[in-house]
């Protein structure tokens, strides 16, 4: 819906975030790493490499044909599919505890039970921890001392050459965890090897790694917030995050945040299921009575907000499911879960969600070059949570309250997650808060963004593990001529980036179980995940 405060006014405003916002943020940014966090360690990038230099520096081989060659970017490509063991090694033998993540395609493999994989702890040529992509469908976790394998764990897994796979192996302790695709697949203890190098590794087979990650982060990894705060309790701080934050999150898919709390979103589950053929008939579906699932294919030509009943799935079938020219919106309903669809040339809003809607997922959308917000969420509507969504060619991305002067109506309500969201070159609202506390921000990945996350009208925000590439201001402690908010940034990873502010008050502690991943090895699994057709 159209809003005061338009993006080029904003925009206007940009340099004068509020006066009492910047001296805050400027008071408290050197110490709230330590107090907000309670004492919680940042992570620290040990290692990474995206080839895009064109060269390999840093990495020295054993075995195989390699070159960094063209994939897109930059790769490393190790050529020789005769080659029974090909390695390129990096970093330091005195690495303990850490977590590695790559990209790896295999491209060839010659004869059965060969490999790419990705390893971890070498102390030697011949001995490490690998995670393995095996062409007879497994995926591996194990520990090799030179012809000797130990099959940690794994899990079958169909292997195909020209996909791209996210592999992420954890070594802490004696305990060693493998994910695909943020997927675990293996997780189990070993003490043979208690220290060393990465490794890319390929057996009998030729790869491309890309997006080398090394972190310091390793071990437990899942966040329970305390109880649910409710509107006359007083602030508190955020719950604590793990020490380490390294783990991947339930799989893609999978629902965590607002949406679980104080009730369940499940849709149209248990209901009946129509696919739908025409833009009259999915208007008409959608608002209809009754719990229902309403699947579609091909691009359906809608104008204007369309309003979506209570208990309903509207899903996407396929990566090409399409509505063009309006938007669909939530008023007063609940249990709604908007999924795999795209979202383009939308004449007010894609998805509005208001008055006191609550109980909403909306997930694996893609949303591009449409007239105002995005994803909206306003006038008190309550658990929600926005996941694995693409914006693109977009300006206004997301915005949580809508106006300055609408506290009675959203002070205790409008909270809301956002996870492994994919902002790729959107302009803001990333989000934009306004009075919801606690507000979850984790694990999004953000490239080329005016700004970030603001967090006005007194809202609260908790901002940890998100990827912040080329973004002008990651988090933004009040905006335009918004008073202050709070917001706590915490395990975020910043490349070509300005400086986080952080501040402005305190922010509630959040209350659901979620696993956070490293906040390095967020850019390469959120582009892999998030949009349509990946569902």
């Amino acid at each position: 819906m159209r809003h005061a405060h338009s993006p080029g006014a904003h925009r206007a405003r940009r340099a004068g975030l509020v006066t009492a916002a910047a001296t805050v943020a400027l008071a408290v940014v050197m110490t709230a790493l330590l107090n907000l966090t309670g004492g919680v360690a940042i992570a620290a990038t040990l290692f990474s490499d995206n080839f895009n230099s064109g060269s390999a520096t840093g990495w020295s081989k054993s075995g195989g044909d390699w070159s960094v060659v063209t994939d897109g970017t930059g790769t490393f490509q190790q050529g020789k599919v005769d080659s029974e063991l090909a390695r390129q090694f990096a970093g330091s033998t005195s690495w303990t505890d850490y977590t590695v993540t790559a990209r790896v395609k295999p491209t060839g493999f010659s004869g059965s039970g060969r490999y790419a994989a990705l390893g971890a702890r070498s102390t030697g040529s011949s001995t490490r921890y690998q995670l393995a992509l095996l062409n007879s469908g497994r995926a591996e976790l194990q520990a090799v001392n030179g012809s000797s394998v130990t099959v940690i764990g794994g899990v079958n897994l169909t292997v195909s050459t020209g996909t791209w796979y996210t592999l992420q192996l954890t070594a802490s302790g004696s305990t060693l965890t493998g994910w695909v695709n943020g997927n675990q697949v293996a997780s189990g203890s070993n003490s043979q090897f208690g220290a060393g190098r990465i490794v890319l590794v390929t057996s009998y087979a030729t790869a491309r790694f890309d997006d080398v990650v090394v972190s310091d982060a390793a071990g437990p990894a899942p966040t329970t917030g305390g109880p649910q705060p409710s509107a006359s309790a007083s602030p508190r701080p955020p719950s604590a995050s793990p020490s380490v934050p390294s783990s991947p999150q339930p799989p893609a898919g999978g629902l965590v945040g607002w949406a679980t709390v104080n009730g369940s979103t499940s849709g149209g589950a248990g209901g009946s299921t129509v696919n739908v053929t025409s833009a009259s008939q999915f208007l008409s579906e959608i608002n209809s009575s009754g719990t229902k699932t309403i699947t579609f294919s091909g691009t359906f030509s809608i104008s204007g907000m369309n309003k979506v009943a209570s208990n309903k799935t509207i899903l996407g079938v396929g990566s090409n499911a399409t509505l063009v020219g309006g938007g669909l919106t939530l008023s007063n309903v609940s249990n709604v879960i908007i999924r795999n669809i795209n979202f383009r040339d939308w004449d007010d809003d894609a998805i509005n969600v208001e008055t006191s809607s609550h109980h909403v997922w909306i997930d694996h959308n893609s949303l591009s070059n449409g007239y105002d917000g995005a994803i909206d969420i306003k006038r008190g509507s309550d658990y929600i949570t926005v996941s694995w969504n693409r914006i693109f060619n977009h300006d206004k991305s997301m915005l949580l309250g809508h106006s300055d002067d609408n506290g009675s109506q959203d002070i205790g309500h409008l909270r809301v997650t956002y996870h492994h969201n994919w902002f790729d070159g959107s302009g803001t609202r990333h989000p934009r808060v306004r009075f919801g506390n606690p507000v979850h921000v984790y694990n999004n990945y953000y490239r080329g963004n005016e700004y970030g996350v603001a967090s006005t009208c007194g809202a609260g925000v908790l901002v940890e593990g998100n990827y912040f590439e080329d973004v002008d201001e990651p988090t933004a402690v009040g905006y335009a001529d918004s008073p202050v908010g709070a917001i706590v940034q915490r395990n975020n990873y910043f490349v070509g980036s300005g400086s986080p502010a952080s501040g402005g008050g305190s922010v509630n502690s959040i209350p659901y179980s979620y696993t956070l991943q490293a906040a390095s090895s967020i850019k390469s699994i959120v582009t892999s995940g998030a949009g349509t057709g990946r569902i």
